[in-house]
């Protein structure tokens, strides 16, 4: 294993002009990812698989730092780095506040880079809560930066934009849609997607599909979940599905003590969904029910499920119109959400043929379902720790033992709230045929802190305290048997998603501040076979090639790092 020696080998030259953008053609969105990474997951699959092999098992020791650029959020000039291209242009100013709110790394200093970054024809589209960053691919230097005047909100992250030729999409922290023009960075207009009064936050990266902008938002009081669907040439509404029921008559209401509770239910759009060109299929996770930590207020029972929270919901991309659904943690209490990526592929199960999704839940339990018909095909626990189900029923469903709830006395259950596994995306390898995932196997003590139904509202009445861990691990799930081919163990706690290449590599976030990639050996432990220690990573690591070379890209500490072989 080799660690690059950063900091010698930083390219010092100064940027000899901005790359041309030519627009994203949207056949890439329909292909593994390759030279470009043109969408949240480089592709529709949510595979975050590259068939690029230039960097590979037998040269990736040679892998090196070509560049780093650290961003500066907020409305003040100067794009700063270590060495290299000098600050980058004053900042474009967009917004509707008068009077912005001060938010800690969105109106100054060093932004959080969590999101997925876009690279076409060359050029890097970066995003963090209330800006938006043009950057060349080759070198890293900055050549537009959009900020947005906020009202507020939660700022707890930014997923990523979305591309429509040469359009941008991203969401704001206060509840709008920003499109910007990817060459100059100039907005294009804005329009409100959620009701900021109602205190709904939006984090989630857009996805274009065909002529859809289709946008998530989240809200951790009890108000109802939704997917929308914008028209990227104009902004206006094309679609909006409620995740829950909304008024009498509609499916699932069935399944809550009242309309009023399934109006104030939850299942929030957290992260992107996949798509699926043949049958025209988005493909996403919805959120936790609402009160979250208990079933009292939302009707108790085991007939009571709170749809469609906790489930996997496809919907048709050109009609808004719900075609299947499947629930993966039927009247959740532990704000446990199913909105991890749903990765789509195909394969031989049972000895078929069969075109799958399969998600890698956060209540610790994978699941593989027919993602044309959404058949349920195979439920497992890829978490050892998990303790809260007392059994599978014969959809497939962990039930939940009541005992595992909240209590006064306390209860020890895994996972804790943040789950097995949260936002940080898995990859899935088409030629292992093996899903990788980021495991968190943590204890907490889940106590009731209040019976009174008043403060039993959104995220109250409920503290977990951790207890204990088996720590964080890279888990490999064979899709055919739910079972793991194998488990590392990382030397930190924290992991933020992975890819896997067709140069038999894995690159990860070992947790304590190092980007490692490992060569895979089918269902043996991989090998760690290169690191660089740059601190503390905050997104999921990334590949791309400009002008013949392959890059692997990734974010630290508010700044953006690309390797590359020497």
């Amino acid at each position: 294993m080799k660690t690059g020696t950063l900091l010698l080998s930083i390219a010092l030259c100064l940027p000899t002009g901005p790359l041309v953008g030519q627009g994203l053609d949207p056949a890439l969105l329909t292909k593994p990812a390759t030279d470009a990474w043109p969408t949240y997951a480089g592709d529709y699959s949510q595979r975050r698989y590259s068939t690029l092999r230039q960097i590979d098992q037998a040269n990736v020791r040679h892998l090196t730092l070509a560049w780093v650029r650290r961003l500066t959020a907020g409305p003040d000039a100067g794009e700063g780095s270590w060495f290299g291209p000098p600050p980058g242009p004053p900042a474009i100013i967009g917004g509707v506040a008068e009077q912005p709110v001060t938010m800690p790394g969105a109106t100054s200093g060093s932004p959080r880079l969590s999101g997925s970054i876009l690279q076409v024809n060359g050029i890097l589209y970066i995003s963090s809560p209330d800006n938006a960053w043009a950057v060349d691919a080759l070198d890293g230097h900055v050549l537009w930066h959009y900020w947005w005047k906020s009202r507020g909100g939660i700022h707890i992250g930014n997923r990523g934009m979305a591309m429509y030729g040469d359009w941008l999409y991203f969401e704001t922290p206060d509840d709008y849609l920003v499109s910007l023009d990817a060459k100059t960075g100039q907005e294009r207009w804005h329009k409100e997607i959620a009701d900021f009064s109602q205190q709904y936050f939006s984090t989630t990266a857009p996805v274009v599909v065909g002529d859809h902008v289709l946008v998530g938002t989240g809200d951790d009081l009890d108000a109802p979940g939704f997917l929308q669907s914008f028209d990227p040439k104009t902004g206006d509404l094309q679609w909006k599905f409620y995740t829950v029921p909304m008024n009498k008559g509609d499916p699932g209401l069935e399944t809550w003590a009242s309309l009023d509770a399934a109006r104030h239910g939850g299942a929030q759009v957290w992260i992107p969904g996949s798509y699926d060109p043949t049958t025209q299929l988005y493909i996403f996770g919805t959120g936790n029910p609402t009160p979250a930590y208990t079933a009292r207020l939302r009707a108790p029972g085991d007939t009571h499920t709170n749809l469609y929270t906790c489930s996997v919901v496809a919907l048709n991309v050109n009609t808004g119109k719900m075609a299947w659904y499947y629930q993966t943690s039927p009247n959740d209490t532990h704000d446990w959400d199913a909105t991890q990526a749903s990765v789509l592929f195909d394969g031989i199960f049972a000895g078929k043929p069969r075109k799958m999704t399969m998600q890698a839940s956060r209540n610790g339990y994978v699941f593989v379902l027919d993602r044309t018909t959404g058949e349920h095909l195979l439920t497992s626990k890829y978490s050892d720790a998990a303790n809260w189900a007392e059994t599978v029923n014969a959809k497939g469903q962990p039930v939940r033992n009541a005992a595992k709830d909240n209590t006064v006395a306390g209860s020890l259950v895994s996972p804790d709230n943040g789950g097995a596994t949260n936002w940080n995306p898995p990859s899935y390898d088409p030629r292992t045929g093996l899903l990788y995932v980021v495991l968190r196997e943590i204890y907490a003590m889940y106590y009731l802190t209040d019976k009174d139904p008043r403060m039993l509202v959104g995220l109250g009445g409920s503290e977990q305290d951790v207890v204990g861990s088996l720590g964080t691990s890279i888990v490999a799930i064979d899709y055919q048997t739910g079972k793991l081919a194998w488990k590392y163990r990382l030397t930190g706690g924290s992991g933020t998603g992975l890819l896997t290449t067709a140069g038999g590599l894995l690159f990860a976030n070992d947790g304590s501040g190092s980007l490692v990639a490992f060569g895979l050996r089918g269902r043996r432990s991989p090998v760690p076979l290169w690191h660089a220690q740059i601190g503390s990573i905050e997104n999921a690591p990334e590949t791309y090639t400009v002008d013949g070379r392959q890059y692997v890209l990734v974010t630290a500490e508010g700044a953006v790092w690309a390797f590359s072989l020497q």
